[in-house]
């Protein structure tokens, strides 16, 4: 049998499930979970965030810049593969749009002074982006091959001063 014969008869079950239902729920979490932060971040947050100290108010600041950059980029990749499972985009087409995103937004170690003050929902969110990009990136592994950029180290809490500047840096940084 010829390498293109045993290649057409082999299942690709990433590929499957790419474009399966599981996938579709995979979409919907994902975008429901943009939605619920920005209405959270619009909301609660913006109230919740006002109570916060000068150190909590300034990780507040900077995680909730680093939550939305994360959300974004998982959505633009859940778009992505959608329009490439629906025959929108041509797997050429979307694999050069697929290489602007970046899955590797970090976070800030949860032993951060100020991260115990933040509120527990805006808390829930972090985490529950993480574990998301966390999943995504394995799939597009699994799917395109290509190892993702490793994720940027979180904050050290070696040095108090050092963490503050980089949570400034962080805040202030322009995108």
């Amino acid at each position: 049998m010829s390498e293109v014969s045993k290649r057409s008869n082999t299942i690709n079950f990433i590929e499957r499930k790419a474009s399966s239902a599981a996938f579709r729920k995979l979409y919907a979490d994902g975008m429901g979970l943009v939605e619920e932060t920005a209405a959270y971040l619009d909301g609660d947050g913006r109230a919740e965030a006002k109570k916060l100290s000068r150190i909590a108010a300034t990780l507040y600041a900077a995680e909730s810049m680093r939550l939305t950059t994360r959300l974004m980029q998982i959505a633009s990749w859940l778009l992505l593969q959608r329009a490439l499972n629906s025959g929108e985009m041509s797997r050429e087409q979307m694999m050069s749009e697929k290489k602007k995103i970046r899955l590797d937004t970090s976070s800030a170690k949860v032993s951060t002074n100020g991260w115990e003050e933040l509120p527990d929902a805006f808390q829930l969110l972090v985490k529950r982006s993480l574990r998301l990009q966390a999943y995504v990136q394995r799939l597009d592994q699994d799917l395109f091959g290509e190892p993702m950029a490793a994720p940027m180290p979180a904050m050290s809490n070696d040095n108090p001063v050092g963490s503050q500047i980089e949570l400034l840096r962080t805040a202030f940084a322009a995108r």
